[in-house]
């Protein structure tokens, strides 16, 4: 999943971008209203962070121009404002959640994962299932056949993507825009690489393997060959 942070508090945003590179998400920056609307115009993103007040462009006058633009992202608004009023202004204009200054990182990972399931149809659901694998959104704990699998930050957010798009072949492109942030250097191997990391960790002890590569399309995660 890849996110778009734009707040202008380099304090703030060092806080969060470290939290959602820790917890495994894709995650670009832009500290004022304008290059956070050239980067959503621009660049495909699961969802938007995005500060009331910010230079050049307000949070507000960005919501709208982008859902103007037809981007139907998730959007959660952060701010300083308290009132009723504000909540109801950045709501209108089509944020989906609004979180006051200052907050809990706890807080904010749990209302993005909330819109990001929501925006996959799967409101409810908080575990994802593949035959014998399972992902636990929650508590991240990735089990197959009853056994734990431990993986780092970004084989999760890997495997969570293959998951979450169970029996449909995913590209190099489309992985490397999701997974990986917006310096990504599309020449080297590294999903290659990671990806053969992580294969070995959920096929290797079972005799039936789950991920697979389908030559010049990409990959899929699905029960059967």
């Amino acid at each position: 999943m890849r996110i778009l942070l734009v707040e202008d508090d380099k304090v703030t945003a060092s806080f969060i971008l470290k939290g959602l590179k820790e917890a495994g998400y894709a995650t670009d920056y832009a500290s004022d209203g304008e290059d956070g609307l050239h980067l959503l115009l621009t660049v495909l993103y699961d969802l938007a962070i995005i500060d009331i007040m910010l230079p050049k462009r307000d949070g507000l006058s960005l919501i709208a121009e982008i859902r103007k633009q037809k981007i139907n992202i998730p959007v959660i608004i952060l701010s300083a404002k308290r009132s009723v009023e504000d909540r109801v202004r950045g709501l209108e204009l089509g944020s989906d959640d609004y979180l006051t200054k200052p907050f809990a990182f706890t807080e904010l990972l749990a209302r993005i994962q909330a819109l990001l399931r929501r925006a996959q149809g799967t409101s409810e659901t908080t575990r994802l299932t593949v035959g014998d694998l399972t992902m636990d959104l929650l508590t991240r704990e990735v089990t197959r056949s009853g056994r734990k699998i431990d993986l780092q930050p970004k084989e999760f957010a890997l495997l969570e993507y293959l998951m979450r798009n169970a029996g449909r072949i995913v590209s190099k492109t489309m992985i490397m825009e999701h997974v990986w942030d917006y310096n990504f250097d599309p020449q080297t191997n590294v999903v290659e690489a990671r990806m053969s990391r992580l294969r070995n960790k959920i096929d290797r002890d079972f005799e039936t393997k789950l991920i697979h590569t389908i030559h010049g399309a990409g990959y899929i995660i699905k029960e059967t060959p």
